[in-house]
């Protein structure tokens, strides 16, 4: 066998615990079916969009994503999913063994960023009340620190004073990753990616827009920071039909958007009712899911896939310990969750 890196060895393929379910809230998407520009994109898509390659790098997205953010295009880049900008900002910005720092917990594809690109990983707990420690970040000395607002996985949200903290001592790059924002009760951080010469915000079309199969992701920052990005993500990383969905969903379909997301938080603050009920006490969130600390949590997120509902277990997160990430979507799917859960807790 060739040797691999030594530094990937001990890397594990992002494999959560799961099985086809008949409920499936683990993924936190859109569950209210595929928005209607998206499914004519799909009825008239030509067969060019296989057999031939995509635009290098998205201009008609970019150009979409650049009116709705108020910047000019080469304000704006796009990727495989949101993480995949992230990993791109990585490499672009880092060297090997220079310090990556994030608020811990948080996305589980950081860390494994940090190996997979040879950087050492600072996570810096969360406070108590689930705001960024601004000033524990900034001491780490990172060139790139990565905050997310709302987070995944506890559905908190960050302060505007700890993230501008961040942003105004950070010794380099700042992303900010708001995969969740349009489940937020705020405006989210794009204005910084606007005024701030290192920040890197980050969104995807794979929650509130209903394309998680077609992994599209885009970014807002100075033009120069995502020339950096763009390098290093490289071309053809969106396929064309992926293209052309994402770029109709943003143009045509927002207030179907907009209301699907509003019904998901609806839910979302039902079922907090439901699990309160039940002597459970979910987190505070502003995302489109629920976390709920329950130690077992593995335990029952496995009795209720016997009973055809997938949540996500999660096992020993810092200041919360073992928990359920349950997410919103129909109030139809989240009853049948409900009477699993309570089966499982018996």
């Amino acid at each position: 066998m060739i040797p691999t890196r030594a530094s990937y060895r001990d890397i594990p393929l992002y494999a959560p615990a799961k099985k086809p379910c008949r409920v499936d809230l683990s993924d936190n998407t859109n569950l209210f079916g595929t928005p209607p520009s998206a499914v004519r994109v799909l009825r008239e898509a030509s067969l060019r969009a296989v057999s031939g390659y995509p635009a290098g790098y998205s201009p008609d997205l970019r150009r979409a994503v650049a009116a709705y953010a108020g910047v000019a295009p080469e304000a704006v880049a796009t990727g495989c999913g949101s993480d995949g900008i992230i990993d791109s900002a990585i490499r672009a910005f880092l060297e090997p063994g220079d310090v990556l720092a994030f608020q811990d917990p948080t996305f589980v594809m950081v860390p494994l960023y940090s190996k997979m690109n040879g950087v050492k990983a600072a996570p810096v707990p969360l406070r108590a009340d689930f705001d960024v420690d601004a000033d524990a970040l900034v001491a780490t000395g990172a060139k790139v620190i990565y905050l997310c607002s709302p987070n995944n996985p506890t559905g908190t949200a960050l302060s505007r004073a700890a993230v501008e903290r961040v942003v105004e001592r950070a010794p380099g790059l700042v992303i900010i990753d708001e995969a969740y924002v349009e489940f937020a009760s705020g405006p989210g951080f794009l204005d910084l990616a606007r005024t701030r010469r290192n920040v890197l915000v980050t969104r995807t079309f794979s929650k509130a827009y209903g394309l998680a199969g077609m992994r599209v992701g885009w970014a807002v920052g100075a033009p120069a920071l995502v020339a950096e990005v763009e390098k290093a993500r490289g071309p053809y990383m969106l396929t064309a039909l992926s293209e052309v969905m994402a770029t109709a969903v943003l143009t045509e379909d927002r207030e179907w958007v907009t209301a699907r997301a509003q019904e998901a938080v609806a839910n979302r603050e039902r079922l907090r009712g439901e699990l309160v009920q039940l002597g459970l006490r979910p987190l505070p969130s502003e995302a489109n899911f629920l976390m709920v600390p329950l130690p077992g949590a593995a335990r029952v997120a496995e009795r209720m896939r016997e009973r055809d509902v997938n949540v996500r277990a999660f096992q020993g997160l810092t200041g919360v310990g073992d928990a359920l990430r349950i997410g919103s979507g129909p109030w139809p799917l989240l009853e049948t969750a409900l009477a699993a859960l309570r089966e499982s807790l018996r």
